[in-house]
This record gives structure tokens, sequence and C-alpha cells, in this order.
């Protein structure tokens, strides 16, 4: 992937969110209201970066990039 989505307000957001929350599963984060809300503004934003998630299997990959990422570096 070409987009550092590492910097990106709406993964900071999400990671924060994350901490707050005492929830030590990422994936269980994610399908809560909040965790979903975060990722779907993510998701947004790579749209406006260029990157194509229309393939489930594009959405699928970049979810568990973002899954690994909170759970090592949000934790």
């Amino acid at each position: 992937m070409s987009w550092d989505f590492t910097e990106d307000a709406a993964f900071l957001a999400l990671c924060d969110a994350f901490k707050e929350s005492g929830e030590t599963s990422a994936i269980e984060f994610l399908a809560n209201g909040e965790g979903a809300f975060h990722f779907q503004e993510l998701t947004q934003n790579a749209a406006g970066e260029g990157l194509d998630l229309s393939d489930s299997d594009d959405l699928e990959e970049f979810q568990q990039e973002v899954l690994e990422t909170l759970e090592a570096i949000c934790s």
C-alpha cells in the first residue's frame, strides 16, 4: 500500500478511541459503533488518497492491516 494511513486524522482518532475503550481486541472494537464509525471515515480517506477499496478482497486486506497496526501501536 502506498498510503501511510497511520498519519491520517481518522486513524489517529481510531487509535485514541481504541485506547480509551479499554477493549483488548481491535476486531471487537471495530465491530462496535465508535470503532466502525472511525474505520468508515478512514476508508473514505483512503479512497480520497486514491486507494480503490471497492473490491472486497482489497477492503479485507486494508482492514487486516489496520487491525494489526491498531493492536501493535495503539494497545
